[in-house]
Parts: structure tokens; sequence; C-alpha cells
């Protein structure tokens, strides 16, 4: 996606003043001016009641963004929560703070729900299902979710995007990409986050979670890997009743995994509980490589027999297998306290400068494994391991992929839900087995030979390229059609100069030119006059001086005298 001009944005100018003034009610009144885009809109600082900034003022900056991105809607919510997963982005208060943004809002009206179905169906309610609840099951700032039973009597869970949610949404990003331009223009400290480039991320993801038939898709994956485990229930997927705007599946018929009443009722073993959801979530990782990335309590059902039964898969994460060798090496790494493994690895992930302090790094890296390795496992917070980790990875200005930041996020949410239905509950206690397993996995003569029978693939592809590719190089050598191409970095800057100095230049030659002819008028004193002097030497000194005046006023505003 393109990043949004100005121009583009400034058509929706009614719901960029409600953003604006979102903000400034929220105190973001300093990064409004420093912008400076309040002024197309006429917005002061003065139009927000001082009660209203009073009462926001002692609050820090976490909470105002939390309540500003709620006040603002859908894809403000959205971003606030893809932003509470990327601590390595954000300061990591402020990502625990976004964490909290509740998506859910009152249900929209029947009557324009059911328009839209039937619109969509082409069809009455009432012949494309057998009943439909008028009443919502759960209602976001996206989407709605409603009971329903089929007309061959499956019931099932119809979720429906929201009416005119796309043009919101697109509304929205054009203006956040606007908005993250002008910020990184005039707030230069801002450029270390790239905000354009954590808004074009953003907007990749949530143009898939506003196609339902994407979710649909994720659903049918998870279900396909887990079809053997009898711990884990993903709900199926009526492909024929589903659209970009309407998924149709399986009715779970559950309880969520926070309620502690229904949990007691069914009799459930909260300790299965928690570690079936611990191993699930290892599993998808290290063996299938996709992942829930959103496994917070209100996602997450259980049934009797100790199942869990996740739901809402519109945010995934992936770990390709060399992400998942880098992410093992890591683990390794803090097992091992091999912080050169650790350091070796982020490089090889491509996320660290060649040119950091590797030295100073491992340091850090050594003295922050220190805190935590003689601590018994049952005592590690895991919240505040991962939030100083994540502190350590963005003073070095290590920008993780976004799906590895995901995973690490899903881990802590996972077992911060195993804690709550079972306190003694560990994620260590699975996790570093789980490693050791996966790193004797790489051991395995089978796993290697795939490896070597891939690279050597690829170099026969080469050695059969080859000869054609030399034919090709020397044909345009001989031809005289080979061209190398240079680029210089700063070069347009220099260009720049150069074009602005010879333009002063000849400024100035015109200048000197106009004072010289005009003198040489002036003493031959022929042609019309006024008060003895020649005009047409006045008018050349004249013009001679506001060019000269108006030269050196540039010069000065330039700041290079």
């Amino acid at each position: 996606m393109n990043v949004s001009s100005p121009q583009k944005s400034l058509r929706h100018l009614k719901r960029y003043k409600e953003i604006l003034l979102v903000m400034l009610k929220y105190g973001f009144d300093d990064i409004v001016e420093k912008i400076k885009i309040g002024l197309i809109f006429d917005i002061s600082k003065g139009i927000i009641p001082k009660i209203v900034k009073k009462k926001y003022s002692g609050l820090g900056t976490g909470p105002r963004l939390r309540m500003a991105f709620q006040e603002l809607g859908p894809t403000f919510i959205k971003l606030g929560q893809i932003l509470s997963l990327r601590p390595d982005l954000i300061p990591p208060d402020v990502a625990e703070e976004l964490t909290k943004l509740q998506d859910a809002v009152p249900p929209v009206a029947f009557d324009l729900l059911k328009e839209k179905i039937e619109r969509e169906y082409n069809s009455p309610l009432l012949e494309v299902f057998a009943e439909f609840q008028e009443e919502s099951i759960a209602a976001a700032s996206m989407a709605q979710v409603h009971g329903a039973t089929l007309k061959t009597g499956e019931k099932v869970a119809v979720k429906i995007l929201r009416p005119n949610i796309h043009n919101v949404i697109k509304t929205d990003i054009e203006i956040l990409f606007n908005i993250a331009e002008l910020i990184e223009k005039y707030i230069p400290e801002s450029r270390l986050y790239d905000l354009v480039g954590i808004v074009r991320e953003f907007a990749k993801t949530i143009r898939k979670e506003e196609n339902l038939s994407f979710e649909g898709r994720n659903i049918d994956i998870f279900r396909r890997y887990f079809k053997d485990d009898k711990t884990i229930k993903l709900p199926q997927i009526y492909w024929p009743f589903t659209t970009e705007d309407i998924l149709v599946m399986e009715f779970i018929d559950g309880i969520k995994i926070s309620d502690d009443d229904g949990i007691k009722k069914l009799g459930l073993d909260r300790k299965k509980l928690a570690y079936n959801g611990a191993e699930a979530m290892l599993k998808e990782v290290f063996e299938y490589g996709i992942f829930h990335a959103d496994p917070h309590p209100g996602n997450i059902f259980v049934l009797p027999g100790n199942v869990i039964a996740p739901v809402d898969f519109g945010m995934v994460g992936r770990i390709d297998d060399e992400m998942r060798e880098y992410l093992l090496d890591i683990l390794e790494g803090i097992v091992r306290k091999d912080t050169h493994k650790i350091t070796q690895a982020l490089l090889n992930l491509q996320v660290v400068d060649v040119q950091i302090n590797k030295r100073e790094l491992n340091r850090e890296l050594l003295d922050f494994l220190d805190r935590y390795y003689e601590i018994p496992l049952n005592q590690l917070d895991s919240s505040k391991l991962v939030n100083e980790f994540m502190e350590l990875i963005r003073s070095y200005r290590i920008k993780l992929p976004a799906d590895l930041v995901m995973m690490e996020r899903a881990l802590v949410i996972s077992e911060a839900v195993g804690r709550q239905l079972y306190p003694e509950f560990n994620y260590f206690d699975l996790l570093i087995p789980y490693v050791k397993k996966q790193l004797l996995l790489r051991l395995n003569p089978a796993r290697h030979y795939r490896e070597i029978a891939r690279s050597i693939g690829q170099v026969s592809d080469i050695l059969k390229r080859l000869p054609e590719d030399i034919q090709s190089f020397l044909i345009k050598l001989r031809n005289n059609q080979l061209t190398i191409r240079f680029y210089h970095e700063g070069l347009d800057n220099l260009r720049k100069e150069l074009d602005r100095s010879s333009n002063r230049i000849s400024f100035s030659l015109i200048v000197a030119a106009l004072i010289i002819g005009s003198s040489l008028i002036i003493n031959i004193n022929k042609g019309p006059q006024i008060l003895g002097y020649p005009i047409l030497g006045i008018i050349g000194f004249v013009l001679a001086s506001v060019l000269g005046f108006w030269l050196l006023i540039a010069i000065l505003r330039s700041g290079k005298l």
C-alpha cells in the first residue's frame, strides 16, 4: 500500500478534525502543534475546555493514548491492540496499557444488519437460515456475532462485519499515513520508530481482518494441524455461506476460560486446562509455524473433558523454518548462558546493525541473564523478564520481526491465562524441555539430509544457468551494451547546493552588470533626465539595489552567509 498524500487525506476533513480534536482533548496538543496540521483546520488549543484538559493532565502517556484510541473507534482500537504486541517499538509501559483496550461496543441495530446479510446473500434471511437470533452473542468494533441454525439443522455462529466498516478503515488508514509522515518530518526523534513502517504493517494486518474469509482459512489450517489432538477443538467453517463480510462457523457451546464458576460446575481440571493450552501454543510455534496471536481469555472457551476451544483467528502470526532456527539459537543461548550465540542469532535475523557494539551488547545480555539465571523457575516473573529484555532490545535500536514479537507476547498472554487457571503454573516447565527436544531434533540425519539436498539443488540450478549467463555477459561486452550503474547517497543534496550556488552567482552577475551599466549611463549623461541625472541610470541603480537586498536576505535566511 502506498503512503497517502496530504491532499488525499484532506478529502476526509470531518474525520480528520475529529481525530485532531481527540488528540487535543487527551493532551497531545504538543504533537498537533509541532506537525502544524491544526492550522489547516483552524484548530487551536483553546477550543478544548480547561476543565477537560485538567481531568487528563495527571495521567501518563499510556492511559491517555488508550482512551484516545478507544474514543476514535475500530481502526484505532485495532492499531492499539497491535502496538500492544510490539514492546520492542514502543515503551513497555505504554504497550502494557494498550493491552487494556476493550473491543466491545453496543451492537448494530438488527434491521441494519439484516439488510446487509440479505444484500450479501441476495436472498431473504430465513431462506438462508432456518433460525437466526436477533440478539447478538458478542459485539466488537469491527464485527458482531449472532447464533443461527442452518436449514440442515447445524447450529452455527455467524460473524458479520459492521455496515460501512470498509470505508471507515480506508479513511482512517489514509489519515494515519499522513499523520505519520508529518510526525517524522517535524519531529526528527520519532524517525527511530519508523512510524510510516508501523502504519504500513498495520494496514496489511487490518486489511486481512476486514476480510472474514481470511479468518476462515486460518481456522481451517489450525483444524488440519490439530485434527488428532483430543485436547483442542476448532470450529468447522461452512464455506458455502462464508463471504468476505460474513463468516459462518460451527457454534462452540462452551464457557469462557475466565468463567471460574462455570469451570467448577463442569468439574474441569484447572491444571490440565492450563497445561493443555500451553502445550498447544508451543506446538503452534515450534512444530506448525503458525500461532494464535491473540489468545486472551475472551478468545478461549473450554469444553467438557478439559478441552480448549480457541476462537477469533483474525490475528495470527507465522514462524518460518529459518526464523524458528534462529529462535532456537536465541533460546539455546539463554539456556546455556551463551551471549555470543544470542548476538549471532540476532545478526542472522538481520535485525541488528552490523556496526553495533557487539562487545557492549554481549555484556548487557550477560548482565541480564545473570539477574535471572539462578532464580527457581516457579519464582520467575515472565512478564517482568520479557519487559526487561524488550527494553534492552529498544536501547540498541534492534527491530525484531513483527511475527517474532507477536509470538513472544502470545506466549506471555498464554502464561497469564495459565496462571489464572492454576496459580502454580509455570511456562518454563514446558518451554525448557521443549527447547531441548527441538535442539536434539537438529541432530536428526534426515533433517540435515533435506537441508543438504536443498543446497545441492540450488547449486545445481546456478551451475545450469551459469553458461547462459556468461554467454549473455560476453555478448553485451562485445557489442558495447554492458552498462554499469552507480548510486551515490547524498548526491541529490550536492546537486541542489550546486544549483543554488550557481543561481546566486548568476543573480550576483546580473546585479553587478546593472550597477556597471547604470554607472556608465550616468557618466555619459545622455538621454531623458530627472534632477540632473539620466533616468535610465537611476532606474538601473534602484533595480540593482532591490535585487541586491533580495539576494542578501535570501542568504541570511538560509543561515549560510
